[in-house]
């Protein structure tokens, strides 16, 4: 098993250019495409989806491939770019960091998604990262943005350079937080872009939590991301805003026999320019649909193909 346990986590993706040649790619690609064949997957009737195992390939997609607003789900390349710049073992807290003067006050927006902080609070990186991803705080994306980089637009610069080098050739990045709806993407380039983050111990380690707290601040801060309580889903990121309509990064683990398959999906544009809460109770809703669908019909479509492990 690969990194975490999974089949194929840390093996090649028919998806990822430039990595496979000869027999190796050649049966891979015939594995998806039968994996295809035998898969009849409920991709959403609007907005753009997409579907990959690791270590085998896509499953597939809909709608076409425009970049479109991905609001929040942005901050899975903010946490990406963190943990590439200041790299945390499982189970580390990493350094801690001052709360400024301006992550204090955006937690009080009315307008954005925030976290609760206080003006010299010290969080450690790991507690900041919490809050960057399951409350969604875009005052915490901006404040590991100026920590890491100085300000947010020469930590904006460095999202758009490490998008390029995963091959993402339809995102930009504007923001540290997705706020901007001139962040764009495509699900082909966020599903890129999900293999990455859940090879990283740390974002897989807290992109799966149910809840987080911060002290000072009553009660659990629950994650956004509900689809975490369907069966065997794992993460990881929500995004929503009257521009974007719903998005979500999903990745989940399906059993087949022995094995652990991890299968990464990423579903945008559901209900765009409705309210956020209705965009995201639809892409959590067909995003459900998708790994139900996953879970029940992968494993017998594996048995299915001749020389697939079981």
């Amino acid at each position: 098993m690969g990194v975490g346990g999974w089949a194929g986590v840390s093996a090649l993706t028919v998806a990822d250019p430039g990595r496979g040649s000869g027999a190796s790619a050649t049966a891979l690609g015939a594995t998806e495409a039968a994996l295809r064949a035998r898969l009849d997957l409920p991709w959403p009737e609007e907005g753009q989806a997409g579907v990959s195992v690791e270590g085998i390939g896509s499953l597939g997609g809909s709608g076409d491939r425009e970049p479109v607003p991905i609001a929040s789900v942005a901050k899975v390349m903010t946490a990406y770019q963190i943990l590439r710049d200041h790299p945390l073992r499982a189970g580390e807290e990493g350094p801690e960091i001052t709360v400024d003067a301006t992550a204090a006050q955006e937690a009080f927006s009315l307008s954005e998604s925030a976290a609760p902080v206080r003006e010299g609070q010290r969080l450690s990186q790991r507690k900041l990262l919490e809050l960057l991803l399951l409350p969604s705080g875009n005052n915490i994306a901006r404040l590991l943005a100026r920590w890491d980089a100085g300000s947010e637009q020469a930590f904006v610069a460095k999202m758009n350079r490490t998008a390029g080098s995963l091959g993402m050739t339809r995102t930009r990045y504007t923001g540290a937080s997705g706020l901007e709806d001139t962040t764009r993407s495509t699900a082909d380039d966020q599903l890129a872009l999900a293999r990455k983050a859940m090879a990283e111990p740390v974002l897989r380690e807290v992109v799966a939590m149910r809840e987080t707290t911060v002290p000072g601040h009553p009660g659990p801060i629950a994650n956004t991301n509900r689809l975490l309580d369907e069966p065997g889903v794992i993460g990881l990121k929500t995004g929503s805003s009257t521009p974007a309509g719903g998005n979500l990064m999903w990745a989940a683990e399906v059993k087949s026999g022995a094995t652990r398959h991890l299968v990464l999906g990423v579903v945008l544009g559901q209900r765009a320019h409705t309210t956020p809460a209705e965009g995201l109770g639809a892409a959590l809703e067909r995003s459900s649909r998708l790994v139900g669908a996953v879970r029940q019909g992968l494993p017998s479509a594996l048995a299915g193909i001749a020389g697939a492990r079981p």
